[in-house]
């Protein structure tokens, strides 16, 4: 598989002074619209945690798609009091379904806001089935092209109940998947639970993610936990990483000097046409030579998204920061990759 950068291809037909990334936004999806998905198991409180956001003012104006799996859709019929704009997508998970059935409802939720068909929503909500895997439903964003241009995945945010949440990630992939590539994980039904038992879960958690975790209360976080447009990849996350029993690792790379983009573009087309199946979401703040503000990247498997360059660092620190989400990947062997095409990339500029 041949990969590929549009902005390296840009960059050839530009002028001496366009940015390298296009236009500078300040933030990652300019005037698209967000997209939050909200996904975890069977039972996890999904729909719980949507209703609560949905009737709080900051949840106003949300268009709301839900996706079950089962003949009737009994989430929709709970939710779609709370939300004006309400979409079932068919009996079925996105990841077993064609994943142009996302595409479409999006699309079609844009064409009849433009024409006045639904209320005018400032952002969507899409609530996933609980059998769900989310690496579909995060390369949809990628791939598609015509979505891009008018939708932006801000979150994905992974419910786990604290009843049955550790067992799902004993025994079930999907779960620990669902985790696994979550920006946000929230741990519902800690009021029914044992106080050691929740902390135990929390625990893990942390060591299969290094998403930020609220505790649900009564079935709700603060709304902008849900809906912040910050990137969440802090620089203070562990960098050692923490793999999980089942093979699924989460580390941060740090970088302290800025960074040419077709090394750093090199060294991720070699990570996902050598492994892409497990490369499960690599996202991050990188700086690149030639840019003045971070440059957002973010990478499912075989699927890169475009790059966006900011207009200016969140904080003071300057170092790239890349979070990644993989499979049988230790940490050690994707420094290697960075560290060999660096090397590499350095002789040429002596």
């Amino acid at each position: 598989m041949k990969w590929t950068s549009e902005a390296t291809s840009a960059a050839l037909f530009a002028g001496a002074d366009a940015p390298l990334f296009g236009r500078r936004e300040r933030r990652p999806w300019g005037a698209r619209l967000p997209v939050v998905v909200v996904t975890g198991f069977l039972g996890s409180g999904k729909t719980t945690l949507i209703r609560a956001l949905l009737d709080r003012p900051e949840g106003a104006n949300t268009a709301l798609v839900v996706n079950e799996f089962g003949e009737i859709g009994i989430d929709q019929a709970l939710l779609r009091a709370s939300s004006d704009a309400t979409v079932l997508i068919g009996n079925g998970c996105l990841c077993c379904n064609v994943r142009s059935d996302i595409e479409e409802t999006l699309r079609g939720l844009f064409i009849d806001r433009a024409k006045g068909a639904v209320p005018s929503f400032a952002r969507v909500v899409v609530e996933t089935s609980g059998l769900a895997d989310p690496a579909p439903i995060l390369q949809t964003f990628a791939t598609d092209r015509a979505l891009g241009g008018e939708f932006h995945l801000q979150a994905m945010v992974a419910v786990v109940d604290a009843l049955n949440g550790a067992a799902n990630l004993e025994r079930m992939e999907e779960a620990r998947r669902q985790v696994a590539v979550a920006d946000r994980i929230v741990l519902s039904k800690t009021d029914l639970a044992e106080r050691g038992a929740v902390e135990d879960l929390a625990a893990s958690l942390r060591a299969l993610s290094a998403a930020p975790l609220r505790e649900a209360a009564l079935g709700a976080v603060e709304p902008q936990f849900l809906l912040d447009d910050g990137i969440i990849v802090r620089p203070e996350l562990p960098q050692g990483g923490h793999r999980h029993t089942h093979g699924i690792e989460s580390f941060v790379l740090l970088f302290d000097k800025p960074m040419p983009w077709p090394a750093f573009a090199q060294a991720m087309g070699v990570l996902a046409n050598l492994r892409g199946p497990d490369l499960l979401r690599a996202k991050g703040l990188v700086a690149i030579e030639g840019a003045k503000g971070p440059v957002v990247v973010h990478y499912v498997q075989h699927v890169a998204h475009n790059p966006v360059e900011l207009l200016a660092w969140p904080d003071e620190d300057r170092r790239s920061r890349l979070v990644f989400v993989t499979r049988g990947i230790p940490r050690e062997a994707v420094e290697a990759v960075f560290d060999a095409i660096g090397g590499i990339a350095s002789l040429h500029s002596q």
